[in-house]
C-alpha cells in the first residue's frame, strides 16, 4: 500500500477516509479527509501546518507491523468472527436485500446460486460412494454407452 510506503519513509500521509485506510496508520502519521475535493484540500493544508512538529524517526513502521503484533491482531479478528452467531440463509438474504434495489437483488441471487452450488458439490462428493453399491455397479455395467478402454 502506498500509505505504508510513505509512512515507512517518515512522511506524513494524507488520504481519504474510505475502506480500511483509517485503520492502517495511527493518527499522528496520517491526516484523513472525506472523499470530497474540498475536504482533501483542507486535509492537505492541515498536514502542511503539522510538518514542522513531526519527527520522522519517532515511530517506525517496523515497530507497528512486526509479525508477532500482526499475528496477535489477526487472532483477535478470528476470535471476534467465531463469536458471531451463524445466520440462516433467510436471515442472510434479508440482510443482503437491504443493500439497495439492484445490488440487494444481485447479492441475493449470488447467495442463492452459491447455496445451490454448495449443495450440488456435497451431493457430488457422495456420488463415488455409490459405485461400491452392487446396484449402482450393475447399473453402470449395463449402461450401453459406457466407455471402452
Amino acid at each position: 500500500m502506498a500509505i505504508l510506503e510513505a509512512a515507512s519513509c517518515g512522511l506524513l500521509t494524507v488520504s481519504t477516509r474510505v475502506g480500511g485506510v483509517p485503520e492502517v496508520l495511527p493518527d499522528d502519521m496520517i491526516v484523513l479527509a472525506e472523499p470530497d475535493p474540498g475536504y482533501i484540500v483542507h486535509a492537505i493544508q492541515k498536514a502542511i501546518s503539522m510538518l514542522p512538529k513531526i519527527d520522522p524517526e519517532s515511530c517506525t513502521i517496523e515497530e507497528l507491523y512486526n509479525w508477532h503484533d500482526v499475528a496477535k491482531r489477526t487472532e483477535i479478528v478470528y476470535d471476534r468472527a467465531l463469536k458471531c452467531p451463524n445466520q440462516s440463509l433467510l436471515e442472510s438474504l434479508s440482510r443482503h436485500l437491504s443493500c439497495g434495489a439492484w445490488a440487494g437483488r444481485l447479492f441475493c441471487l449470488v447467495m442463492i446460486l452459491s447455496f445451490l452450488f454448495w449443495h450440488l458439490l456435497e451431493l457430488w462428493q457422495t456420488f463415488p460412494n455409490l459405485k461400491s453399491n452392487t446396484f449402482s455397479r450393475r447399473l453402470y455395467l449395463s449402461f450401453p454407452y459406457r466407455r471402452r478402454w
